[in-house]
């Protein structure tokens, strides 16, 4: 992958970190699935009417729209709700790259090469040092919502590479269109139809700021170049990158939440950063000692 769109990738994954943040704060005042609607409500709207369609089967947007919107994000915004660290959401949710991988491997013949297979287990060591110590108590079902989360991401990658090199941003914004009634709706059903209407009716203005930045910077920008790297380039060269997602999410969540980054959950990070720099330099590596 040629360096520029190495260094994209990066800037993504920090403005996906910093959204754990985000979405931590927006949920300390809105109900999870309100706000994970009001999100792509605002992503959709109003790009929809300045952004053509895009030119691929309306199946591809749908399923993408569901699989990312009301899936992935609908459990992730319920799971940071129910007091699922920020730090911790980012790390968890990156189990999306071996779910993508393997399931780019069984629907669409992508073999990662040994190099990625040895990062991804490096890596997944990391996750099991930093998840391990949450799977007691009442940490177990946000922790297991986030996994689920992050195997709908993975879905939703496979559906951006089925859509073909598209208009990305077309892609995103369309896709867009899927998810706030369902969300919005299963907000009303869980939440009651008093609390929803209530936190909307007093919304203030960090809660705007909240959804302004997950729908733009968010899922517009990175969602839409992430989606356009996929098009690109093989998944098991990709989504590694998102391994630096909870470098920046563990960061933020210190210095604006002040959640303390416990010594195993900084010896996982490295372990993690360790399988990504593999992944990616692996290669190399492996042709100067054979």
């Amino acid at each position: 992958m040629p360096l520029s769109h190495s260094l994209v990738a990066l800037l993504v994954t920090a403005i996906w970190g910093l959204s754990f943040v985000v979405i931590k704060l927006g949920v300390g005042t809105m109900p999870p699935l309100l706000l994970a609607a009001l999100r792509f409500l605002f992503a959709a709207f109003p790009a929809v009417f300045f952004v053509a369609r895009p030119k691929t089967d309306w199946r591809n947007v749908v399923a993408y729209g569901f699989f990312l919107g009301v899936a992935q994000f609908g459990l992730l915004f319920a799971a940071i709700s129910l007091g699922m660290p920020a730090s911790l959401a980012s790390v968890v949710m990156q189990a999306q790259v071996f779910f993508t991988i393997l399931f780019a491997a069984l629907a669409m013949g992508e073999r990662p090469g040994p190099h990625q297979v040895i990062g991804g287990v490096v890596a997944s060591a990391g996750l099991v040092l930093i998840a391990w110590p949450r799977m007691t108590g009442g940490g177990a079902v946000p922790f297991l919502m986030t996994v689920l989360a992050a195997a709908a991401w993975g879905v939703a990658n496979i559906v951006s590479k089925r859509a073909g090199r598209v208009d990305m941003l077309g892609f995103i914004v369309w896709s867009s269109l899927v998810a706030p009634l369902p969300l919005f709706g299963l907000s009303l059903l869980l939440d009651g139809p008093a609390q929803v209407f209530d936190a909307l009716k007093n919304i203030d203005g960090h809660t705007l700021a909240a959804v302004a930045y997950l729908a733009y910077p968010t899922t517009i920008f990175a969602f839409g170049i992430w989606a356009y790297l996929l098009s690109r380039h093989p998944a098991a060269t990709v989504t590694p990158f998102a391994l630096f997602v909870p470098v920046a999410g563990i960061l933020g969540s210190a210095l604006i939440l002040g959640e303390a980054m416990h010594p195993i959950e900084a010896i996982g990070g490295a372990v993690i950063v360790l399988g990504l720099a593999f992944n990616v330099f692996g290669r190399r590596l492996l042709r100067r000692t054979a």
